[in-house]
């Protein structure tokens, strides 16, 4: 019997999947609870749903008994190692690297150019038709910290090579030399972070790095500093950024927040100087092609019995590369 791939995008719209497999179409639906699409027992590959809610997302792994390959199309896959116990072992679990390396980083440097450059401040005084001008930081000229240096940390530095910075610092878990510099490990970051105009978070989400920013890390940032987060809304303390934000001592732009969704009459809504999107990073136009291109490597892969890419870790094994 011809093994089963449960797919999240109508098959008939990617280009290049290989023969040998049968492909069918499951992204639980707008309630969440569509039906699955085929027997369980004979998917042997799951290309998680994207943004749909956590509890659809993991809903069937507990019935796919000889799965083999869980795809996520997100960088982050902390979603689905929530409920490894759900998942039979010897299943390689691998992320979306190179899809959404292009949009997050575009948006990390859009919320830095507007939260320096006061847009929403002129965004409110257009509402009320007020010419309100004054005088804003630029980034020429700044320090600017990254913290977590995979993929999309390193495109990132990419985006913001134009813009003339006096610095880039780069932290990752292990330190590491590359083309533009050392990666500091995050036993450095006290002593990086004083320096640091702007504090790009772009980490992923792991026992680590889970409030990694609480009390001390803002405190040991400077007086007037930007902290953006494109990573996960847990890396930051949330209360412990509000009582910062509220000081009026540092400012923040959140594409991601804990909790997230963040609820009507959260404090974060009104706290000051404060930009927050509603976790935008991925979901652009650059996402379907780049998506599409790696389910059909990844399948092509797959049937052929070649190595697979952003393998992060196998169940009930060591973690991949």
């Amino acid at each position: 019997m011809t093994a089963d791939v449960w797919l999240p995008i109508p098959p008939e719209e990617i280009e290049g999947l290989p023969e040998g497999l049968g492909y069918l179409f499951w992204d639980g639906g707008e309630d969440g609870e569509q039906e699955f699409p085929g027997d369980p027992a004979n998917c042997a590959v799951y290309v998680v749903p994207y943004m749909k809610r956590w509890p659809v997302k993991v809903r069937p792994l507990e019935h796919l008994r000889n799965l083999e390959v869980v795809q996520t199309l997100t960088a982050g896959v902390d979603d689905v190692t929530a409920r490894l116990s759900d998942i039979v072992p010897g299943v390689r679990l691998c992320n979306a690297r190179g899809v959404h390396e292009a949009s997050t980083a575009e948006l990390a440097l859009t919320l830095t150019l507007a939260s320096l450059r006061g847009i929403p401040g002129f965004v409110r005084a257009q509402q009320q038709e007020r010419w309100q001008g004054g005088f804003f930081p630029a980034l020429a000229d700044k320090s600017v910290l990254i913290v977590g240096y995979g993929a999309i940390g390193a495109a990132i530095e990419d985006r913001l090579a134009p813009f003339e910075l006096a610095r880039v610092a780069r932290v990752a878990r292990s330190g590491r030399t590359t083309a533009r510099g050392p990666v500091h490990p995050l036993t450095e970051l006290p002593s990086l972070l004083p320096e640091a105009d702007v504090v790009i978070l772009s980490t992923p989400l792991t026992d680590t790095s889970r409030g990694l920013v609480d009390q001390n890390f803002l405190t040991r940032m400077k007086d007037g500093a930007l902290l953006v987060n494109v990573a996960r809304g847990p890396v930051v303390d949330t209360k412990a950024l509000l009582a910062e934000l509220e000081s009026g001592r540092i400012t923040a732009a959140l594409d991601v927040t804990d909790p997230e969704p963040l609820p009507p009459g959260h404090p974060l809504w009104q706290a000051p100087g404060v930009l927050i999107s509603p976790h935008v990073g991925g979901p652009t136009s650059a996402f379907l092609p780049r998506a599409k291109r790696l389910l059909t490597d990844q399948l092509t892969r797959f049937v052929n019995h070649e190595p697979l890419r952003n393998v992060i870790l196998t169940t009930g094994g060591d973690a991949g590369a």
